[in-house]
């Protein structure tokens, strides 16, 4: 299973800091089971566009990993910035 969160951070926000507020979420999943992988990355086309994508076992690992305090802690604060929308995708065909 995959999990992408986008970001939408406000022109004139430095690069670096939101990086560094982000780097933490990661940290946190990391340590969750199911975990798998995860990566950073900004959009080439929209530089304001930011990713959080990770990889899991499965859903509920991904979702577990959530509720943990480590997690909500690094998470929430961000928020604001995610945009709504779906973000868990099965993987249908592997790589």
């Amino acid at each position: 299973m995959i999990a992408i969160t986008r970001y939408r951070v406000p022109e004139g926000s430095p690069a670096e800091q939101f990086q560094a507020e982000l780097a933490p979420v990661l940290t946190a999943l990391e340590a969750s089971p199911g975990f798998r992988y995860g990566r950073i990355g900004r959009c080439v086309d929209d530089p304001e566009l930011w990713a959080l994508v990770t990889e899991w076992d499965g859903a509920g690992y991904y979702r577990r990993a959530l509720g943990a305090y480590e997690v909500r802690m690094a998470f929430i604060p961000l928020s604001a910035l995610a945009v709504d929308e779906p973000g868990a995708y099965e993987v249908v065909k592997p790589g």
